[in-house]
Protein backbone atom coordinates (compact mmCIF):
# COMPACT_ATOMS: atom_id res chain seq x y z
CA UNK A 1 0.00 0.00 0.00
CA UNK A 2 3.01 2.18 0.99
CA UNK A 3 4.61 1.71 -2.32
CA UNK A 4 1.25 2.32 -4.35
CA UNK A 5 1.28 5.55 -2.69
CA UNK A 6 4.89 6.69 -3.81
CA UNK A 7 3.95 5.65 -7.33
CA UNK A 8 3.14 8.30 -10.39
CA UNK A 9 2.21 6.97 -13.69
CA UNK A 10 2.05 9.80 -16.21
CA UNK A 11 2.95 10.29 -19.93
CA UNK A 12 4.12 13.38 -22.20
CA UNK A 13 2.00 14.47 -25.05
CA UNK A 14 2.83 17.32 -27.19
CA UNK A 15 2.42 18.18 -31.14
CA UNK A 16 5.15 16.57 -33.54
CA UNK A 17 8.58 18.11 -32.67
CA UNK A 18 7.95 19.64 -29.18
CA UNK A 19 10.37 17.92 -27.63
CA UNK A 20 8.93 15.20 -25.78
CA UNK A 21 11.59 12.17 -26.43
CA UNK A 22 14.53 15.19 -25.43
CA UNK A 23 12.31 15.58 -22.24
CA UNK A 24 12.25 12.06 -21.46
CA UNK A 25 16.07 11.75 -21.64
CA UNK A 26 16.41 14.38 -18.71
CA UNK A 27 13.88 12.54 -16.72
CA UNK A 28 16.09 9.62 -17.15
CA UNK A 29 19.69 11.57 -16.57
CA UNK A 30 18.27 13.60 -13.88
CA UNK A 31 16.72 10.39 -12.06
CA UNK A 32 20.15 8.50 -12.50
CA UNK A 33 18.01 5.82 -14.49
CA UNK A 34 20.81 5.11 -17.08
CA UNK A 35 24.48 5.53 -16.16
CA UNK A 36 27.36 6.88 -18.28
CA UNK A 37 26.66 9.40 -21.16
CA UNK A 38 23.00 9.29 -22.14
CA UNK A 39 22.03 8.91 -25.92
CA UNK A 40 19.88 11.34 -27.86
CA UNK A 41 15.98 10.03 -27.98
CA UNK A 42 16.83 7.18 -25.27
CA UNK A 43 13.61 5.71 -25.78
CA UNK A 44 13.05 6.16 -29.51
CA UNK A 45 15.36 2.79 -29.81
CA UNK A 46 13.73 1.88 -33.03
CA UNK A 47 16.50 3.19 -35.66
CA UNK A 48 13.97 4.06 -38.12
CA UNK A 49 12.79 6.55 -34.86
CA UNK A 50 16.20 7.53 -34.77
CA UNK A 51 16.62 8.98 -38.27
CA UNK A 52 13.59 10.20 -38.27
CA UNK A 53 13.52 11.99 -35.12
CA UNK A 54 10.48 10.88 -34.87
CA UNK A 55 8.65 8.85 -32.42
CA UNK A 56 6.57 6.20 -33.73
CA UNK A 57 5.91 3.94 -31.28
CA UNK A 58 5.11 4.53 -27.11
CA UNK A 59 7.31 3.51 -25.34
CA UNK A 60 7.08 3.08 -21.19
CA UNK A 61 9.96 3.28 -18.43
CA UNK A 62 10.21 3.17 -14.52
CA UNK A 63 12.14 5.92 -12.71
CA UNK A 64 12.91 6.24 -9.57
CA UNK A 65 13.57 9.29 -7.95
CA UNK A 66 13.90 10.86 -4.67
CA UNK A 67 12.21 13.94 -3.48
CA UNK A 68 11.78 15.10 -0.21
CA UNK A 69 13.05 12.74 1.57
CA UNK A 70 11.14 10.23 -0.01
CA UNK A 71 11.68 7.72 -2.99
CA UNK A 72 9.26 8.02 -6.01
CA UNK A 73 8.73 5.06 -8.91
CA UNK A 74 7.67 7.16 -11.51
CA UNK A 75 6.30 5.34 -14.41
CA UNK A 76 6.70 7.42 -18.04
CA UNK A 77 5.11 7.02 -21.18
CA UNK A 78 6.62 9.00 -24.13
CA UNK A 79 4.33 9.40 -27.00
CA UNK A 80 4.18 9.94 -30.96
CA UNK A 81 2.90 13.34 -31.70
CA UNK A 82 1.96 12.81 -35.42
CA UNK A 83 -1.45 12.76 -36.11
CA UNK A 84 -0.95 9.39 -38.10
CA UNK A 85 0.02 7.73 -34.51
CA UNK A 86 -2.68 9.23 -32.50
CA UNK A 87 -4.20 5.37 -31.79
CA UNK A 88 -0.87 5.08 -29.46
CA UNK A 89 -1.63 7.89 -27.82
CA UNK A 90 -4.51 7.24 -26.91
CA UNK A 91 -3.62 3.78 -25.90
CA UNK A 92 -1.16 5.06 -23.49
CA UNK A 93 -3.51 7.39 -21.54
CA UNK A 94 -5.28 4.71 -20.35
CA UNK A 95 -2.36 3.62 -17.94
CA UNK A 96 -1.72 6.97 -16.61
CA UNK A 97 -3.61 9.24 -14.37
CA UNK A 98 -1.47 12.23 -15.71
CA UNK A 99 0.01 13.90 -18.57
CA UNK A 100 2.40 16.96 -19.30
CA UNK A 101 1.24 19.12 -21.93
CA UNK A 102 4.04 19.96 -24.15
CA UNK A 103 4.30 23.18 -26.06
CA UNK A 104 6.77 24.60 -28.11
CA UNK A 105 7.72 28.51 -27.04
CA UNK A 106 8.67 29.32 -30.42
CA UNK A 107 6.12 27.72 -32.11
CA UNK A 108 3.08 28.09 -29.64
CA UNK A 109 0.21 26.27 -29.28
CA UNK A 110 -0.71 23.85 -32.83
CA UNK A 111 -3.14 21.38 -33.82
CA UNK A 112 -2.13 18.26 -32.33
CA UNK A 113 -1.55 20.11 -28.94
CA UNK A 114 -5.18 20.84 -28.67
CA UNK A 115 -6.15 17.07 -30.21
CA UNK A 116 -3.98 15.71 -27.60
CA UNK A 117 -5.38 18.48 -24.62
CA UNK A 118 -8.67 16.82 -25.34
CA UNK A 119 -7.54 13.53 -25.07
CA UNK A 120 -6.04 13.80 -21.79
CA UNK A 121 -9.36 15.81 -20.59
CA UNK A 122 -11.70 12.90 -21.83
CA UNK A 123 -9.69 10.39 -20.17
CA UNK A 124 -10.06 12.74 -16.87
CA UNK A 125 -6.27 13.14 -16.15
CA UNK A 126 -4.31 15.88 -14.12
CA UNK A 127 -2.76 17.94 -16.80
CA UNK A 128 0.15 19.87 -16.63
CA UNK A 129 0.61 22.52 -18.94
CA UNK A 130 4.93 23.01 -19.98
CA UNK A 131 6.41 25.39 -22.00
CA UNK A 132 9.52 23.81 -24.10
CA UNK A 133 12.68 25.23 -25.45
CA UNK A 134 12.57 28.41 -23.67
CA UNK A 135 16.82 28.70 -24.48
CA UNK A 136 15.58 29.40 -28.08
CA UNK A 137 16.61 32.51 -29.68
CA UNK A 138 13.34 32.44 -30.87
CA UNK A 139 11.38 31.52 -27.74
CA UNK A 140 8.51 34.21 -26.65
CA UNK A 141 6.74 33.24 -23.20
CA UNK A 142 4.34 35.85 -23.39
CA UNK A 143 3.24 34.20 -25.97
CA UNK A 144 3.09 31.23 -24.68
CA UNK A 145 1.51 31.87 -21.77
CA UNK A 146 -1.30 34.06 -23.50
CA UNK A 147 -2.16 30.88 -25.80
CA UNK A 148 -2.22 28.17 -23.13
CA UNK A 149 -4.70 30.86 -21.19
CA UNK A 150 -6.78 31.94 -24.32
CA UNK A 151 -7.20 28.10 -25.84
CA UNK A 152 -6.94 25.73 -22.80
CA UNK A 153 -8.20 28.16 -20.08
CA UNK A 154 -4.86 27.78 -17.61
CA UNK A 155 -3.41 30.34 -15.93
CA UNK A 156 0.35 32.03 -16.06
CA UNK A 157 1.16 30.86 -12.57
CA UNK A 158 0.54 27.25 -13.57
CA UNK A 159 2.37 27.04 -16.23
CA UNK A 160 5.74 25.26 -15.76
CA UNK A 161 8.94 26.87 -18.08
CA UNK A 162 11.72 24.19 -19.22
CA UNK A 163 14.36 23.71 -21.51
CA UNK A 164 14.47 19.52 -21.94
CA UNK A 165 17.33 20.21 -23.99
CA UNK A 166 20.20 21.89 -21.30
CA UNK A 167 17.78 20.29 -18.68
CA UNK A 168 16.55 23.87 -16.62
CA UNK A 169 13.12 24.02 -14.76
CA UNK A 170 13.40 20.09 -15.46
CA UNK A 171 13.99 18.89 -11.58
CA UNK A 172 11.46 21.58 -10.46
CA UNK A 173 9.08 19.83 -12.90
CA UNK A 174 9.46 16.21 -11.48
CA UNK A 175 8.57 17.60 -8.09
CA UNK A 176 5.61 19.24 -9.31
CA UNK A 177 4.56 15.96 -10.79
CA UNK A 178 5.18 13.88 -7.51
CA UNK A 179 2.53 16.85 -5.64
CA UNK A 180 -0.14 17.39 -8.62
CA UNK A 181 -0.40 13.74 -10.15
CA UNK A 182 -2.70 11.20 -7.98
CA UNK A 183 -0.95 8.06 -6.53
CA UNK A 184 -2.78 4.73 -9.15
CA UNK A 185 -6.55 3.84 -7.67
CA UNK A 186 -6.92 0.59 -7.30
CA UNK A 187 -6.92 -2.20 -4.22
CA UNK A 188 -4.32 -4.87 -4.13
CA UNK A 189 -6.68 -6.88 -2.35
CA UNK A 190 -9.37 -7.23 -4.83
CA UNK A 191 -8.86 -10.12 -7.90
CA UNK A 192 -5.83 -9.10 -10.12
CA UNK A 193 -7.28 -6.93 -13.35
CA UNK A 194 -4.48 -5.39 -15.60
CA UNK A 195 -4.95 -3.74 -19.15
CA UNK A 196 -2.96 -5.13 -21.80
CA UNK A 197 -2.25 -1.35 -23.73
CA UNK A 198 0.35 -2.63 -26.24
CA UNK A 199 2.62 -6.05 -27.03
CA UNK A 200 5.64 -6.76 -28.91
CA UNK A 201 7.19 -9.86 -30.80
CA UNK A 202 10.14 -11.38 -29.77
CA UNK A 203 12.00 -14.54 -31.16
CA UNK A 204 12.91 -16.27 -28.15
CA UNK A 205 10.20 -15.48 -25.72
CA UNK A 206 7.14 -14.89 -28.04
CA UNK A 207 4.70 -12.82 -27.63
CA UNK A 208 5.52 -10.19 -24.86
CA UNK A 209 2.53 -8.69 -22.82
CA UNK A 210 2.91 -4.68 -21.84
CA UNK A 211 0.53 -4.29 -18.42
CA UNK A 212 -1.12 -1.64 -16.28
CA UNK A 213 -1.86 -3.50 -13.10
CA UNK A 214 -4.95 -1.76 -11.66
CA UNK A 215 -6.19 -4.11 -8.60
CA UNK A 216 -4.19 -7.34 -7.62
CA UNK A 217 -1.06 -8.55 -8.66
CA UNK A 218 0.75 -10.76 -10.99
CA UNK A 219 3.74 -13.12 -9.45
CA UNK A 220 6.06 -15.38 -11.95
CA UNK A 221 4.34 -19.09 -11.94
CA UNK A 222 0.80 -17.92 -11.98
CA UNK A 223 -1.64 -18.73 -14.26
CA UNK A 224 -3.35 -15.76 -16.01
CA UNK A 225 -6.51 -15.63 -18.29
CA UNK A 226 -7.23 -12.62 -20.95
CA UNK A 227 -10.38 -11.94 -20.53
CA UNK A 228 -11.91 -11.23 -24.03
CA UNK A 229 -9.91 -13.49 -25.81
CA UNK A 230 -10.83 -16.63 -23.50
CA UNK A 231 -7.01 -18.05 -23.16
CA UNK A 232 -5.10 -19.05 -20.09
CA UNK A 233 -1.16 -18.98 -19.90
CA UNK A 234 1.75 -19.42 -17.46
CA UNK A 235 3.74 -16.35 -16.50
CA UNK A 236 7.37 -17.55 -17.96
CA UNK A 237 8.82 -13.72 -16.88
CA UNK A 238 7.70 -11.38 -15.58
CA UNK A 239 9.54 -7.34 -15.35
CA UNK A 240 9.78 -3.58 -15.60
CA UNK A 241 11.51 -1.46 -18.81
CA UNK A 242 13.96 0.69 -17.35
CA UNK A 243 14.81 1.37 -19.93
CA UNK A 244 16.01 -1.92 -20.83
CA UNK A 245 14.27 -4.84 -19.43
CA UNK A 246 14.59 -5.86 -15.59
CA UNK A 247 13.35 -8.82 -14.51
CA UNK A 248 11.48 -8.88 -11.15
CA UNK A 249 9.14 -11.40 -9.32
CA UNK A 250 6.24 -9.78 -9.58
CA UNK A 251 4.32 -6.94 -10.22
CA UNK A 252 1.62 -4.92 -8.01
CA UNK A 253 -1.39 -2.51 -8.10
CA UNK A 254 -0.69 0.35 -9.86
CA UNK A 255 2.82 -0.62 -11.45
CA UNK A 256 3.65 -0.82 -15.24
CA UNK A 257 5.72 -3.34 -16.60
CA UNK A 258 5.73 -6.80 -19.06
CA UNK A 259 5.08 -10.33 -18.82
CA UNK A 260 6.21 -13.13 -21.22
CA UNK A 261 4.17 -16.14 -20.98
CA UNK A 262 5.92 -18.28 -24.44
CA UNK A 263 2.64 -17.17 -26.58
CA UNK A 264 3.98 -18.21 -30.18
CA UNK A 265 0.90 -16.74 -32.07
CA UNK A 266 0.46 -13.15 -32.42
CA UNK A 267 -3.20 -13.52 -32.89
CA UNK A 268 -3.77 -15.22 -29.86
CA UNK A 269 -3.65 -11.53 -28.82
CA UNK A 270 -5.75 -8.45 -28.76
CA UNK A 271 -4.51 -5.40 -27.44
CA UNK A 272 -6.71 -3.60 -25.02
CA UNK A 273 -7.73 -6.96 -23.63
CA UNK A 274 -8.27 -7.33 -19.33
CA UNK A 275 -5.49 -9.71 -17.58
CA UNK A 276 -6.79 -11.29 -14.43
CA UNK A 277 -5.37 -15.08 -12.28
CA UNK A 278 -7.36 -17.62 -14.03
CA UNK A 279 -7.71 -19.26 -10.26
CA UNK A 280 -9.16 -16.06 -8.96
CA UNK A 281 -10.88 -14.25 -11.93
CA UNK A 282 -11.78 -10.86 -11.57
CA UNK A 283 -16.32 -10.07 -12.03
CA UNK A 284 -15.49 -7.88 -15.44
CA UNK A 285 -13.52 -7.10 -18.21
CA UNK A 286 -12.44 -3.48 -18.58
CA UNK A 287 -14.05 -1.62 -21.76
CA UNK A 288 -11.62 -2.91 -24.61
CA UNK A 289 -10.30 0.26 -26.39
CA UNK A 290 -11.93 1.80 -29.44
CA UNK A 291 -10.03 0.87 -31.94
CA UNK A 292 -9.32 3.45 -34.77
CA UNK A 293 -10.68 2.59 -38.13
CA UNK A 294 -8.14 2.46 -41.02
CA UNK A 295 -8.42 5.63 -43.48
CA UNK A 296 -5.98 4.91 -46.40
CA UNK A 297 -5.80 1.30 -48.10
CA UNK A 298 -2.86 0.08 -50.58
CA UNK A 299 -1.89 -3.45 -51.63
CA UNK A 300 1.65 -4.80 -50.39
CA UNK A 301 3.27 -7.72 -52.72
CA UNK A 302 6.81 -9.69 -52.47
CA UNK A 303 8.99 -8.44 -55.61
CA UNK A 304 9.36 -12.52 -56.03
CA UNK A 305 6.19 -14.69 -55.17
CA UNK A 306 8.17 -16.75 -53.47
CA UNK A 307 8.30 -14.47 -50.42
CA UNK A 308 4.92 -14.44 -50.11
CA UNK A 309 4.96 -17.03 -46.92
CA UNK A 310 7.60 -14.56 -45.45
CA UNK A 311 5.81 -11.36 -46.02
CA UNK A 312 2.65 -12.93 -44.31
CA UNK A 313 4.78 -14.00 -41.00
CA UNK A 314 6.29 -10.93 -40.76
CA UNK A 315 2.78 -8.82 -40.90
CA UNK A 316 1.43 -10.96 -38.37
CA UNK A 317 4.18 -10.13 -36.37
CA UNK A 318 4.40 -6.69 -37.31
CA UNK A 319 0.74 -6.15 -36.74
CA UNK A 320 1.19 -7.12 -33.02
CA UNK A 321 3.27 -4.48 -31.92
CA UNK A 322 0.98 -1.74 -34.35
CA UNK A 323 -2.28 -3.34 -34.04
CA UNK A 324 -3.78 -0.22 -35.67
CA UNK A 325 -3.11 -1.07 -39.43
CA UNK A 326 -5.37 -3.50 -40.90
CA UNK A 327 -4.73 -6.69 -43.44
CA UNK A 328 -6.18 -8.90 -45.27
CA UNK A 329 -4.99 -11.24 -48.85
CA UNK A 330 -5.48 -9.81 -51.71
CA UNK A 331 -4.49 -11.25 -55.22
CA UNK A 332 -4.26 -8.60 -57.92
CA UNK A 333 -2.40 -9.02 -62.01
CA UNK A 334 0.82 -9.45 -62.65
CA UNK A 335 1.61 -8.69 -58.95
CA UNK A 336 0.68 -11.95 -58.17
CA UNK A 337 -0.28 -12.75 -53.88
CA UNK A 338 -0.16 -10.47 -51.48
CA UNK A 339 -1.82 -8.36 -49.03
CA UNK A 340 -4.78 -5.18 -48.89
CA UNK A 341 -3.72 -3.50 -46.13
CA UNK A 342 -5.22 -0.23 -44.29
CA UNK A 343 -3.44 2.37 -42.12
CA UNK A 344 -4.27 5.89 -40.60
CA UNK A 345 -2.22 7.98 -43.21
CA UNK A 346 0.54 8.14 -45.48
CA UNK A 347 3.38 8.73 -42.75
CA UNK A 348 1.47 5.17 -41.41
CA UNK A 349 2.24 3.66 -44.53
CA UNK A 350 5.28 4.65 -45.05
CA UNK A 351 6.55 3.16 -41.89
CA UNK A 352 5.17 0.36 -42.03
CA UNK A 353 6.67 -0.77 -45.47
CA UNK A 354 10.04 0.44 -44.20
CA UNK A 355 9.78 -1.51 -40.77
CA UNK A 356 8.94 -4.92 -43.07
CA UNK A 357 11.53 -4.26 -45.28
CA UNK A 358 14.38 -3.51 -42.80
CA UNK A 359 13.08 -5.78 -39.80
CA UNK A 360 12.61 -8.81 -41.64
CA UNK A 361 14.56 -8.36 -45.19
CA UNK A 362 11.32 -8.26 -47.70
CA UNK A 363 11.57 -6.82 -51.02
CA UNK A 364 8.18 -4.89 -51.49
CA UNK A 365 6.21 -3.32 -54.36
CA UNK A 366 3.69 -1.25 -52.53
CA UNK A 367 0.38 0.12 -54.74
CA UNK A 368 -1.19 3.50 -54.96
CA UNK A 369 -2.78 4.58 -51.67
CA UNK A 370 -6.78 4.99 -52.01
CA UNK A 371 -9.60 5.40 -49.62
CA UNK A 372 -12.60 3.65 -48.77
CA UNK A 373 -15.71 4.49 -51.00
CA UNK A 374 -19.26 3.12 -50.98
CA UNK A 375 -20.82 2.10 -53.54
CA UNK A 376 -24.35 1.91 -54.11
CA UNK A 377 -25.23 -0.72 -57.51
CA UNK A 378 -28.53 0.29 -59.59
CA UNK A 379 -31.36 -2.21 -58.61
CA UNK A 380 -29.82 -2.42 -55.07
CA UNK A 381 -30.69 -0.67 -51.55
CA UNK A 382 -27.63 -1.85 -49.69
CA UNK A 383 -24.26 -0.29 -50.55
CA UNK A 384 -21.09 -2.14 -50.86
CA UNK A 385 -17.37 -0.92 -49.57
CA UNK A 386 -14.64 -0.56 -51.87
CA UNK A 387 -11.01 -0.35 -50.99
CA UNK A 388 -8.98 -0.71 -54.06
CA UNK A 389 -9.67 0.15 -58.21
CA UNK A 390 -9.83 -3.36 -59.39
CA UNK A 391 -13.14 -3.78 -56.70
CA UNK A 392 -15.27 -0.61 -58.82
CA UNK A 393 -17.91 -2.08 -60.63
CA UNK A 394 -18.72 -0.78 -64.37
CA UNK A 395 -19.77 2.88 -64.36
CA UNK A 396 -23.58 1.61 -65.93
CA UNK A 397 -23.84 -0.70 -62.78
CA UNK A 398 -23.25 2.09 -60.21
CA UNK A 399 -26.42 4.50 -59.06
CA UNK A 400 -24.13 6.38 -56.26
CA UNK A 401 -21.09 6.49 -54.97
CA UNK A 402 -19.99 8.18 -51.86
CA UNK A 403 -16.87 9.44 -50.32
CA UNK A 404 -15.38 9.49 -46.81
CA UNK A 405 -14.92 13.36 -45.47
CA UNK A 406 -12.87 14.77 -42.61
CA UNK A 407 -13.22 17.91 -40.43
CA UNK A 408 -9.96 19.50 -41.21
CA UNK A 409 -8.64 21.54 -38.69
CA UNK A 410 -5.59 24.05 -39.47
CA UNK A 411 -3.76 26.61 -37.18
CA UNK A 412 -1.93 29.43 -39.35
CA UNK A 413 -0.83 33.15 -38.35
CA UNK A 414 -3.76 35.68 -39.71
CA UNK A 415 -1.00 36.54 -42.38
CA UNK A 416 -1.70 33.16 -44.55
CA UNK A 417 -5.50 33.15 -44.16
CA UNK A 418 -5.55 33.91 -48.07
CA UNK A 419 -3.05 30.94 -49.14
CA UNK A 420 -4.22 28.44 -46.70
CA UNK A 421 -8.24 28.82 -47.89
CA UNK A 422 -7.13 29.13 -51.42
CA UNK A 423 -5.59 25.86 -50.63
CA UNK A 424 -8.24 23.89 -49.20
CA UNK A 425 -10.69 25.20 -52.02
CA UNK A 426 -8.27 23.49 -54.36
CA UNK A 427 -8.30 19.90 -52.73
CA UNK A 428 -12.60 20.24 -53.25
CA UNK A 429 -12.74 21.69 -49.26
CA UNK A 430 -15.63 23.83 -48.26
CA UNK A 431 -15.17 26.68 -45.46
CA UNK A 432 -17.21 25.46 -42.46
CA UNK A 433 -16.01 28.41 -39.61
CA UNK A 434 -13.13 30.04 -37.96
CA UNK A 435 -11.79 31.17 -34.75
CA UNK A 436 -8.97 33.63 -33.38
CA UNK A 437 -6.74 32.09 -30.77
CA UNK A 438 -4.82 35.72 -29.29
CA UNK A 439 -4.37 38.30 -31.59
CA UNK A 440 -2.09 36.58 -34.32
CA UNK A 441 -3.67 33.06 -35.03
CA UNK A 442 -6.72 31.78 -36.50
CA UNK A 443 -8.03 28.16 -36.29
CA UNK A 444 -10.40 27.43 -39.60
CA UNK A 445 -11.95 24.25 -39.86
CA UNK A 446 -12.94 23.19 -42.96
CA UNK A 447 -15.02 20.10 -44.61
CA UNK A 448 -12.82 18.37 -47.18
CA UNK A 449 -12.64 14.93 -49.08
CA UNK A 450 -10.12 12.52 -46.82
CA UNK A 451 -8.67 11.27 -50.33
CA UNK A 452 -7.22 15.11 -50.97
CA UNK A 453 -5.43 15.08 -48.10
CA UNK A 454 -3.45 11.69 -47.56
CA UNK A 455 -0.96 12.13 -49.91
CA UNK A 456 0.65 15.89 -49.44
CA UNK A 457 -1.88 18.04 -47.79
CA UNK A 458 0.28 18.72 -44.62
CA UNK A 459 3.26 19.10 -46.75
CA UNK A 460 1.94 21.70 -48.86
CA UNK A 461 0.64 23.51 -45.76
CA UNK A 462 4.02 23.99 -44.52
CA UNK A 463 4.84 25.07 -47.78
CA UNK A 464 2.07 27.78 -48.25
CA UNK A 465 2.76 29.16 -44.61
CA UNK A 466 6.20 29.00 -44.28
CA UNK A 467 6.75 26.49 -41.70
CA UNK A 468 3.99 28.44 -39.42
CA UNK A 469 0.72 26.22 -40.26
CA UNK A 470 -0.55 22.64 -38.30
CA UNK A 471 -2.89 20.48 -39.17
CA UNK A 472 -5.41 17.84 -37.61
CA UNK A 473 -8.47 16.26 -39.06
CA UNK A 474 -11.09 13.84 -37.63
CA UNK A 475 -13.36 11.74 -40.00
CA UNK A 476 -16.99 13.19 -39.86
CA UNK A 477 -18.70 11.06 -42.68
CA UNK A 478 -19.82 10.06 -45.75
CA UNK A 479 -21.34 12.45 -49.01
CA UNK A 480 -22.29 11.44 -52.57
CA UNK A 481 -19.51 12.37 -55.12
CA UNK A 482 -18.36 11.49 -58.45
CA UNK A 483 -15.81 9.16 -58.40
CA UNK A 484 -14.41 7.66 -61.44
CA UNK A 485 -11.49 4.46 -61.94
CA UNK A 486 -8.68 5.77 -63.86
CA UNK A 487 -7.09 2.53 -65.78
CA UNK A 488 -3.57 2.58 -67.52
CA UNK A 489 -2.94 0.68 -70.43
CA UNK A 490 0.69 -0.59 -71.67
CA UNK A 491 -0.31 -1.44 -75.39
CA UNK A 492 -4.13 -1.62 -75.18
CA UNK A 493 -3.50 -3.85 -71.88
CA UNK A 494 -4.49 -2.72 -68.28
CA UNK A 495 -2.38 -2.68 -65.86
CA UNK A 496 -4.20 -3.27 -62.19
CA UNK A 497 -1.60 -2.04 -59.88
CA UNK A 498 -1.63 1.54 -61.55
CA UNK A 499 -5.42 1.63 -61.44
CA UNK A 500 -6.74 4.64 -59.32
CA UNK A 501 -9.76 6.28 -58.15
CA UNK A 502 -10.29 9.72 -58.65
CA UNK A 503 -13.24 12.69 -58.82
CA UNK A 504 -13.76 13.27 -62.29
CA UNK A 505 -12.81 16.61 -62.52
CA UNK A 506 -9.17 15.36 -61.83
CA UNK A 507 -9.35 12.63 -63.73
CA UNK A 508 -7.75 14.22 -66.79
CA UNK A 509 -5.01 16.11 -65.35
CA UNK A 510 -3.91 12.80 -62.95
CA UNK A 511 -4.11 10.63 -66.36
CA UNK A 512 -1.93 12.77 -68.04
CA UNK A 513 1.00 13.41 -65.39
CA UNK A 514 0.76 9.29 -64.83
CA UNK A 515 0.84 8.99 -68.34
CA UNK A 516 3.90 11.37 -69.34
CA UNK A 517 5.78 10.01 -65.43
CA UNK A 518 5.83 6.45 -67.30
CA UNK A 519 6.87 7.27 -70.54
CA UNK A 520 10.10 8.99 -68.56
CA UNK A 521 10.28 5.73 -66.53
CA UNK A 522 9.84 2.74 -68.70
CA UNK A 523 12.32 1.66 -70.29
CA UNK A 524 12.62 1.10 -74.12
CA UNK A 525 11.81 -1.86 -75.37
CA UNK A 526 12.40 -3.62 -78.64
CA UNK A 527 9.30 -2.28 -79.95
CA UNK A 528 6.91 0.82 -79.30
CA UNK A 529 5.15 1.26 -75.83
CA UNK A 530 1.86 3.28 -75.83
CA UNK A 531 0.82 4.51 -72.44
CA UNK A 532 -2.23 4.93 -72.26
CA UNK A 533 -4.86 6.66 -69.38
CA UNK A 534 -8.86 5.84 -69.64
CA UNK A 535 -11.94 5.97 -67.44
CA UNK A 536 -13.85 2.75 -68.91
CA UNK A 537 -13.33 2.98 -73.08
CA UNK A 538 -12.67 6.26 -73.49
CA UNK A 539 -9.31 7.55 -73.54
CA UNK A 540 -8.04 10.70 -71.62
CA UNK A 541 -4.48 10.75 -72.23
CA UNK A 542 -1.42 8.88 -74.24
CA UNK A 543 2.46 8.65 -74.71
CA UNK A 544 4.60 7.11 -76.35
CA UNK A 545 8.00 5.38 -75.49
CA UNK A 546 9.82 4.67 -78.42
CA UNK A 547 10.90 1.38 -80.09
CA UNK A 548 14.92 0.84 -79.62
CA UNK A 549 16.29 0.89 -83.14
CA UNK A 550 18.47 -1.80 -84.86
CA UNK A 551 19.77 -1.50 -88.11
CA UNK A 552 19.10 -4.65 -90.06
CA UNK A 553 20.79 -3.27 -93.46
CA UNK A 554 23.89 -2.43 -92.43
CA UNK A 555 25.67 -5.04 -94.36
CA UNK A 556 24.16 -4.55 -97.33
CA UNK A 557 26.22 -2.55 -99.77
CA UNK A 558 24.96 -1.13 -102.83
CA UNK A 559 22.97 -3.04 -105.46
CA UNK A 560 18.65 -2.98 -105.71
CA UNK A 561 17.20 -1.28 -102.51
CA UNK A 562 14.10 -3.98 -102.77
CA UNK A 563 16.38 -6.19 -101.37
CA UNK A 564 16.51 -3.06 -98.57
CA UNK A 565 12.87 -2.97 -98.49
CA UNK A 566 12.33 -6.52 -97.63
CA UNK A 567 14.48 -6.67 -94.38
CA UNK A 568 12.48 -3.44 -93.79
CA UNK A 569 8.99 -5.08 -94.17
CA UNK A 570 10.16 -8.16 -92.09
CA UNK A 571 11.61 -6.21 -89.10
CA UNK A 572 8.57 -4.25 -89.26
CA UNK A 573 6.13 -7.52 -88.86
CA UNK A 574 8.51 -9.08 -86.02
CA UNK A 575 8.18 -5.58 -83.95
CA UNK A 576 4.39 -6.17 -84.32
CA UNK A 577 4.44 -9.38 -83.51
CA UNK A 578 6.24 -8.64 -80.52
CA UNK A 579 3.95 -5.58 -79.36
CA UNK A 580 1.15 -8.22 -79.59
CA UNK A 581 3.01 -10.92 -77.60
CA UNK A 582 5.15 -9.22 -75.33
CA UNK A 583 4.93 -8.12 -71.99
CA UNK A 584 6.07 -4.77 -71.28
CA UNK A 585 9.40 -4.84 -68.44
CA UNK A 586 7.70 -1.96 -65.78
CA UNK A 587 10.60 -1.74 -63.47
CA UNK A 588 9.74 -1.21 -59.69
CA UNK A 589 11.07 2.24 -59.13
CA UNK A 590 8.04 3.48 -61.91
CA UNK A 591 5.77 1.74 -59.07
CA UNK A 592 7.34 3.94 -56.47
CA UNK A 593 7.38 7.33 -58.46
CA UNK A 594 3.46 7.02 -59.13
CA UNK A 595 3.11 6.26 -56.12
CA UNK A 596 4.49 9.80 -54.67
CA UNK A 597 2.34 11.40 -57.22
Amino acid sequence: MEQKRKTRNFCIIAHIDHGKSTLADRFLEIAGTVKGKISQQMLDSMELERERGITIKAKAVRLVYSSGGDSYILNLIDTPGHVDFSYEVAKSLKGCEGAILLVDAAQGVEAQTVANFHLALEGNLKIIPVLNKIDLPGADLEKGYRQLFDIFGFKKEEVSAVSAKDGSGVGELLDRLIKEIPPPSGDPEKPTRAVLFDSAYDLYRGVVLFLRIFDGKIKQGDRILLMHQKKEYRVEEIGIFSPQPVKKESLACGQVGYICCNIKNPNEVDVGDTVTLSANPASSPFESYQKMSPMVFAGIFPSSSQDYISLREAIEKLNLSDSSFSYEPDSLGGLGHGFRCGFLGLLHMDIVQERLEREYDLDLIVTSPNVKYKIRQKGSRKTKEIESAHQFPDLQEIDHVYEPFVTATIMVPVDFIDSVCDLAKSRRGNFKKMDYLGKDRLNIMFDIPLSEIVIDFYDKIKSVTRGYGSFDYEFTGYKETDIVQLDILFNQKKVDAFSLLVHRTKAESKGRAVAEKLKELIPRQMYEVKVQAAIGSKIIASAKVRAMKKNVTAKCYGGDVSRKRKLWEKQKKGKKKMKQLGNVSVPRGAFLEVLKM
